[in-house]
């Protein structure tokens, strides 16, 4: 491997006035999943981040609260650290917009832009409340649209119409804070030149350090022409005051981004041998990356970047955009129970598995990407609980009970190791491109080529003959060995597991270096379960819990068809489809459901593992003619509570009433928990 790189990493700053919700997520575990990646490679990574604790919106909740602006910031500190903390997100800091490292670089970069002639200074008319006595931002005027005529709407755009204005445009307006009609008045207010420069920033934003669709968004920008950017704001404000400039504070826009310097900068106070200037000066050698939204991409690519230039500091290596977060393909919505806050996904759900489906969907791009949670449920039961943490469930056992835990001396396909070994290349390179789903799509086809290993050696066929204990230790060592490298390559979505999955195999952590080294006479502790399968039960919680107390009419009933014909099923692509975990089931027992006049309760063995499932055959078979014989199950569908009880799973079947059900004969070289491609 080449030199160990020194990198920077930074994601947005969450704003200090609310609380953590699942789409703020996607960011901070793309940004994790990469920072994690780079120390696994052996680099000198630093990923840093900080709350935005000022502005209006902060001042103005204080004191709705009756507490002072410090107090409210440190309760949303804490509460956003300890989301981000049970998300595995593993900041290398966590600092505070509101910190003295902030004002000094806040002062710093403004004095320097200033004395070389980037700021600039005038009168301009605002909107003002006279009985709060302060100057209003436009997000804070409400009135009628002067385009349409909504009612209620901001003193900046129409959330009705989608039409832009001045809040001077606005008919009927009020002030959000007091219900007051606005007033004009002018007051002095402080500009950074951006136009000062248009030439480096053109350069820069073509210099490959910005994604090629936010490149282009800029274009638009340079087209218009850039504008001097208004960085103050009056009194009362919470946030720093302009250095000699009484009662005016830095509006809180230049301050965030500033916060990247800040945190860095708390953090080398603390650590011995780390250097500042080596990442911010303006010939630093480190890499620096920015990780965003794309609704940020003005301020990041090109006020900061400028800001930093003007100021004697270096730009980013690169800022990488992200788009938005949908769910079951809409807009976030409470009245949905959609906007999803981390807590109250945490209160439901295992956090690794949300990690794991962002990063399956996540690519290099700004595209949106949607939650759904069908997809979900069945993607982490199929993918992590059914192919990957499957292996090590099926070997373990094993392993534990035939030799006290320890692995064989030698290895039962290196080859196949081999294999394993050389697609870490194309992994790693998927996951330094930010193409995190096509890592995933790699890794998920070397579990399904593990489970076929194990599926074709069937070490409970082996288990059973004696005289075959030395291949039975062999084959099993071997799965467990797929199963390390597997969890190797997860481990930056799933840190967690890997932890777990760590202390099971009894290994230090995990350095994608070491994955090449099999475990060898190796003693693995006894096998815990990994991960368990979402019900759609905890599904259907965390909705309800995120559902606002909101009375929706119920529309009126449209009259039935003369005919109930089903429509055919939306189509689905391939990928949804291989999503599907077939796998051979041997009907241990199979008996009467009482009070139901269709069903039947099969027991299915798939390999060591059994499984309870109601199917509608009853017309169709008598229970005693299926026991012992070989069926097809759907093994990875999530289980489905009935009123006989909790069925996990479906056996495959056609026609009416189910009388072509999938029967195979034991003879045909099929065996329990093999897949069926």
């Amino acid at each position: 491997m080449s030199q160990p790189r020194q990198i920077l990493i930074t994601s947005a700053l969450p704003y200090a006035n609310g609380p953590i919700h699942i789409g703020h997520l996607v960011e901070y575990i793309q940004t994790d999943i990469w920072a994690r990646f780079q120390k696994m490679r052996g680099h000198q990574c630093w990923y840093v981040c900080a709350d935005d604790a000022h502005g209006t919106p902060i001042m103005l909740r204080a004191r709705q609260e009756g507490i002072a602006p410090e107090a409210l910031i440190a309760r949303i500190a804490a509460e956003h650290q300890a989301d981000f903390a049970a998300f595995r997100i593993g900041f290398d800091n966590y600092h505070s917009t509101h910190s003295p490292e902030n004002q000094h670089f806040a002062n710093l970069i403004y004095s320097r832009n200033r004395d070389a002639g980037h700021i600039a200074q005038r009168t301009i008319t605002q909107a003002y409340d006279p009985v709060e006595h302060m100057f209003l931002p436009d997000r804070f005027i409400k009135g009628e649209c002067p385009k349409c005529g909504a009612a209620d709407q901001y003193g900046d755009n129409c959330e009705a119409c989608g039409a832009s204005y001045s809040p001077a445009e606005l008919k009927n307006p009020r002030s959000a804070v007091s219900g007051a009609v606005p007033e004009q008045r002018d007051s002095e207010h402080y500009f950074f030149r951006l136009r000062d420069f248009e030439t480096m920033l053109r350069d820069w934003t073509r210099s490959g350090s910005l994604q090629k669709e936010v490149a282009n968004k800029l274009d638009e920008w340079f087209t218009a022409g850039l504008q001097e950017w208004d960085i103050s704001r009056d009194a009362p404000y919470f946030g720093f005051e302009i250095p000699d400039h009484p009662g005016k504070f830095f509006y809180v826009w230049l301050d965030a981004p500033i916060g990247y310097l800040a945190s860095f900068q708390n953090l080398c106070d603390r650590t011995s041998g780390l250097d500042f200037a080596q990442f911010w000066a303006a010939d630093a050698t480190a890499e620096l990356y920015h990780f965003i939204g794309k609704d940020i991409i003005y301020f990041h690519a090109l006020f900061f970047p400028a800001m930093l230039h003007g100021a004697g500091f270096r730009t980013p290596s690169a800022i990488f955009a992200h788009g938005f977060l949908t769910v079951d393909g809409q807009k976030m919505s409470k009245s949905r129970g959609t906007f999803i806050k981390a807590r109250t996904y945490l209160d439901h759900l295992n956090p690794e598995y949300l990690r794991y489906y962002f990063a399956a969907k996540l690519g290099s791009g700004v595209d949106d990407i949607d939650l759904n949670l069908a997809d979900f449920t069945a993607r982490v039961n199929s993918d992590l609980v059914g192919k990957v943490v499957n292996i090590a469930s099926r070997c373990a056992g094993f392993i534990q009970k035939g030799f006290d835990g320890q692995l064989a001396a030698t290895l039962a396909e290196p080859n196949l190791f081999a294999e394993f070994i050389a697609a870490g290349d194309a992994i790693a390179a998927a996951y330094e491109q930010r193409e995190f789903n096509r890592a995933v799509r790699d890794i998920m086809a070397l579990a399904d080529r593990a489970n076929q290993y194990i599926d074709e050696k069937a070490p409970w066929v082996i288990a059973k003959q004696p005289g075959r204990e030395i291949e039975l230790q062999a084959v099993c060592a071997m799965g467990i060995n797929l199963f390390r490298i597997l969890i190797g390559y997860l481990r930056p979505i799933l840190p967690g597991t890997a932890a777990d999955s760590e202390a099971f195999l009894q290994v230090a952590p995990l350095t994608w270096a070491e994955l090449a080294t099999p475990l060898l006479a190796h003693q693995i502790a006894p096998f815990k379960p990994l991960l368990t399968r979402v019900d759609p039960a905890q599904i259907a919680a965390m909705l309800a819990a995120s559902t606002d107390d909101l009375t929706v009419a119920a529309p009126a009933a449209a009259p039935a068809p003369a005919v109930a014909v089903a429509p055919l099923a939306a189509t689905i692509d391939y990928d949804t489809f291989a999503q599907v975990d077939l796998r051979i089931a041997l009907i241990k027992d199979a008996k009467l459901v009482e009070g139901a006049d269709k069903l039947l309760q099969l027991t299915l063995d798939i390999g060591g593992e059994t499984r309870n499932v109601f199917a509608g055959i009853r017309s169709a078979y008598d229970p005693q003619t299926l026991e012992g014989r070989l069926t097809v199950m759907v093994a990875n569908l999530a289980p489905r509570k009935m009123r006989f009880g909790v069925s996990e799973g479906m056996v495959l079947a056609a026609g009416a009433g189910g009388k072509e059900l999938f029967l195979l004969s034991p003879d045909c070289g099929a065996e329990p928990g093999m897949r069926v491609k």
